[in-house]
């Protein structure tokens, strides 16, 4: 078996049957299959959310790995599924633009329309795609199917842009809050480049205005800030993020995901 190695990434959580369905149905398929879970807790319906999520995950795995990616509020509908061939990975996800950020980092890419429904599950729910055709097609792609079997290749599936940081004036740059982790760290869509003087060695004098309150310091890790203080950190997503040492800057703040972020030289 050439790609042996399935991820799923779904804002199905855990409570319900559903992740299991589909594991039941790739190993019917595909019984020597690894399955790894990236993430069930997308937030639901959130497109954005997935797309960051897989984005993160994806490039760590082996060469072949293929990704199943459902997020998916049109299932039903008459969006398309997908099979996305980067460089190194595959992808099989409902053309939503939940596949964006894998789009802007591939060098190569194919995205293939698919059609070929003697791969799915009979009878196919209008509910639930994950089980009856991302599921099966995902396992069939493991175990060595060609992408081109699946459907015609297309060159119009949905993309967005990311939303990035703005400048206000000549003084201000104003970005968001794209995700607040497991933790209660606020993650912007603000990158270092973006403001380069505030981490240069002698950093110009700055604040943040986020939420209820301001942030005056950058630090190197969590640990570096004082209990109870709002500081910024590059995270290991490459943004800056908004922290508390071993507490939550969403509580702390009053601050969540599309917060506004401040950032005043």
């Amino acid at each position: 078996m050439p790609h042996a190695i399935i991820t799923l990434t779904t804002d199905f959580g855990v409570n319900d049957h559903f992740v299991g369905a589909m594991k039941g149905v790739i190993l019917e398929a595909a019984p020597e299959a690894n399955i790894v879970d990236i993430s069930h807790a997308v937030q639901p319906f959130d497109i954005l959310d997935g797309a960051l999520t897989i984005s993160q995950a994806y490039s760590y795995f082996p060469s072949g790995t293929v990704h199943m990616v459902v997020v998916d509020p049109g299932v039903g509908t008459a969006r398309r599924p997908i099979v996305l061939t980067g460089d190194r990975h595959f992808f099989v996800a409902p053309d939503n633009g939940v596949l964006s950020m894998v789009y802007d980092r591939e060098q190569r890419l194919s995205v293939r329309h698919v059609t070929a429904e003697h791969y799915f599950l009979q009878p196919r729910s209008n509910t639930f795609h994950g089980r009856d055709i991302f599921s099966p097609v995902a396992a069939f792609l493991a175990k060595g199917v060609e992408p081109n079997r699946f459907g015609e290749e297309i060159t119009d599936y949905v993309r967005f842009a990311a939303p990035r940081p703005k400048p206000v004036d000549e003084h201000t740059l104003r970005g968001i809050v794209l995700k607040v982790d497991r933790f209660g760290n606020l993650i912007t869509n603000i990158l270092p480049g973006d403001v380069p003087k505030m981490f240069e060695a002698t950093p110009a004098a700055f604040k943040i205005a986020i939420g209820k309150g301001q942030v005056t310091r950058i630090c190197t890790n969590y640990a570096e800030g004082a209990p109870g203080e709002a500081f910024g950190i590059i995270g290991s997503m490459g943004f800056l993020e908004i922290a508390t040492n071993r507490g939550s800057a969403y509580q702390a703040l009053g601050a969540g995901k599309g917060s506004e972020v401040n950032v005043v030289l």
